[in-house]
């Protein structure tokens, strides 16, 4: 269960590549419809002298190819950036067209100056576009929520993307830095043949650089301006289950500083970058004399300090409204605590700081915790950056609560035991975090400073789908009967999340049409019922009753009966013929159990079972038995995830799990008339 994914504050001006653009963004290119005016105009020289550049072999899966790339970073001053853009792309294919679209996003902190366009065919005069051909945008709403932002976007399409040709833009950004630190992310989907990155600073400014998830590549020193170039960069293949791109992409991090050290807008690592939070949100998480009240109203019948917690939780989990309101640095500051309060709606970090607001005033102190929700995008080796999409809470569970259903917590040097919690997820109970977050890293804000710390992973048990079946078969091949299913963790929150909205009775049973329908050939539901949809401290459920017409299959006067009932456990994900180069990340860890009892036909003996089945590996684990008891197969297994992650040298482990596992899922149970 993922939080709200528009809780991402993504101020920063992307770099217009297609794998980095905004979803958002990439729905409107299609909207839009809008047709640049091409017109004739010679592409620039840094464009031509790539025409006869030669290309190493590529796969037909390579839809295009970036010849050049260069970007100078010009800092005039601590308030004052100047950012200059030239790509070039060679399309290969016709899925390569989509690089003829140019997405420069900025706000009201950044102004873009200059906006050009090329293309240069195989054969033919060149085309040329123009700033005055770009649609200027703002970020759509949010499915679910409301987005109010300073974030736009100008889209620039460059005519005759077509296999054979080559396209090229250039841009410049004026800017007001909110953050004195760049990332070049020079690797991407298509491969690299070139790419540069100048930086300009004044006379005594210093700068700090950190590569992530490739070689360093040595500077060069021209006066004031320091350049760095990388070549022959391979494009990242996308597989599923994968890190997110930030976490597997080359990438640079520089940091840089004025002669006077580093200022109110920089920082050069973790501790910094805390102390540089800590400055945003002084003074916004200090309680109003309305929520001092609120707080009574709250806890005045709780006994113990853990109730207290819990119903604070549940207050700005449930009643605040999940609005964003991201202007400026407001995508990283939250509102203040008295202003969320009012009016009832915040984003994940106005959430987060009314949690503290309130839990101060019953003598609990929290902190805000960064974080990222893909796991991977922040590492122990990442250096400080703002590579975080979301916040949550870090709570200083005081000695005398001792509460076992605080289940995310952690012990740290400094602040003793803590607890995290994500305020902004509204199926996850107090006391535990989604997958999400586990073994993920965040980066804590003390008024001490900042610390990257790995948040808990919860017990497998805590994230499961229990599910019984009481069947009946008959002669026929018709199997009948009740199954209860029930759920817990981010098995609970995914379907309470998919139901948030729906109303009609009938829409409520869908998701255990699509059970059943991923298992049984044809079905009727008898009955259907919803249990605990909005009681999220209690363990969500599904009890419903079916119909299956010749669910067992007839070989002679053999029955064949599949006890492995309903629920897929096996993946074809890694059923590639290419080698995994990623690891594959699980959701979180689990533990899921089937458990069935199907009642023989009357004259029926069972002739064969399966074997039962054991696999057993560091990362993932699967049991199975079948039984006959009297007159009933006794189907039972379980499947845990238990590592979260798993090494793409272990790829081929994982497979073979899994085909265990469909192997499994396929046997059958043969029946035989009763002898009389």
């Amino acid at each position: 269960m993922m939080p709200r994914s528009y809780c991402s504050r993504r101020w920063r001006l992307p770099v217009s590549k297609p794998e980095v653009r905004l979803v958002a963004l990439a729905v409107l290119i299609v909207g839009l419809g809008f047709v640049a005016v091409a017109r004739a105009g010679d592409a620039p020289q840094w464009m031509h002298s790539r025409v006869g550049a030669q290309l190493p072999p590529y796969d037909d899966k390579t839809d295009a190819v970036l010849l050049y790339s260069e970007t100078t970073l010009n800092v005039q001053s601590a308030d004052k950036i100047k950012r200059t853009v030239r790509e070039a792309y060679k399309i290969l294919r016709p899925a390569g067209r989509e690089y003829g679209y140019v997405i420069v996003t900025f706000n009201s902190h950044q102004k873009v100056t200059n906006l050009h366009g090329w293309c240069i065919p195989a054969q033919g005069k060149d085309y040329e576009v123009k700033d005055k051909d770009a649609a200027e945008v703002s970020l759509p709403k949010v499915e679910g929520s409301e987005l109010i932002s300073d974030v736009k976007a100008k889209i620039l399409h460059i005519p005759a993307a077509d296999p054979g040709n080559i396209i090229g833009y250039e841009y410049d950004v004026e800017e007001q830095p909110l953050v004195l630190q760049e990332e070049w992310r020079f690797q991407e989907t298509a491969p690299v043949l070139e790419s540069h990155f100048a930086l300009q600073l004044p006379p005594g400014w210093e700068y700090k650089t950190a590569w992530l998830n490739y070689a360093e590549s040595k500077s060069t020193q021209n006066g004031n301006q320091v350049q760095w170039a990388v070549n022959d960069v391979k494009g990242i293949r996308k597989e599923d289950e994968m890190p997110p791109m930030s976490g597997v992409a080359g990438q640079m991090v520089v940091s840089f500083f004025p002669p006077s050290g580093v200022t109110a807008n920089g920082f050069s690592n973790w501790q910094e970058m805390g102390t540089w939070y800590e400055n945003l949100t002084r003074g916004r998480m200090d309680a109003s004399a309305d929520i001092k009240q609120k707080v009574a109203e709250l806890t005045s019948a709780k006994v113990s300090q853990a109730d207290k917690m819990r119903a604070i939780a549940q207050f700005v989990q449930h009643d605040i409204r999940y609005v964003a309101i991201e202007l400026g640095i407001g995508g990283w500051q939250p509102h203040p605590a008295s202003e969320v309060f009012t009016h009832r709606y915040g984003d994940c970090k106005d959430k987060a700081a009314l949690m503290s607001a309130m839990l101060h005033e019953i003598g609990v102190e929290s902190y805000l915790v960064s974080i990222n929700t893909e796991r991977g995008a922040v590492t122990p080796a990442t250096p400080a950056h703002l590579g975080f999409n979301h916040v949550i809470l870090a709570i200083q569970i005081p000695q005398a609560v001792n509460d076992p259903d605080m289940y995310a917590t952690m012990h740290d040097a400094k602040l003793g035991k803590i607890l995290f919690f994500d305020p902004t997820n509204e199926y996850t109970p107090f006391g535990q975090i989604g997958g999400y977050l586990q073994a993920n890293y965040g980066l804590l804000v003390t008024p001490e400073g900042g610390e990257l710390v790995e948040l808990p992973i919860q017990a497998r048990t805590l994230n499961c789908i229990l599910r019984n079946g009481h069947l009946i078969l008959d002669s026929a091949g018709r199997l009948s009967g009740n199954v209860t299913e029930t759920r817990l963790g981010d098995r609970a929150a995914v379907e309470r999340a998919a139901l948030r909205n729906v109303r009609k009775n009938e829409d409520r049973i869908k998701p255990i049409e699509s059970v059943l329908a991923g298992s049984l050939a044809s079905f009727q539901i008898t009955k259907a019922s919803v249990l605990n949809l909005t009681q999220t401290d209690q363990p969500f459920g599904f009890d419903y009753a079916f119909e299956a017409d010749n669910y067992a299959k007839n070989a002679g006067e053999l029955l064949l009966v599949r006890p492995r009932v309903l629920g897929t456990k096996a993946q074809a994900t890694l059923e590639t013929k290419d080698p995994r180069v990623f690891p594959i990340e699980f959701a979180g860890p689990a533990r899921d159990s089937d458990n069935f009892e199907i009642q023989l036909p009357a004259g029926y003996e069972v002739d064969e079972l399966p074997p039962p089945v054991d696999a057993e590996y560091e990362f993932a684990s699967y049991h199975s038995k079948t039984e006959v008891k009297g007159n009933v197969i006794d189907y039972k297994r379980t499947f845990e995830v238990k590592e979260v992650s798993v090494p793409a040298a272990k790829a081929d482990e994982l497979k073979r799990f899994y085909r265990i596992i469909a192997s499994d899922e396929r046997n059958t149970v043969v029946l035989k008339p009763a002898v009389k």
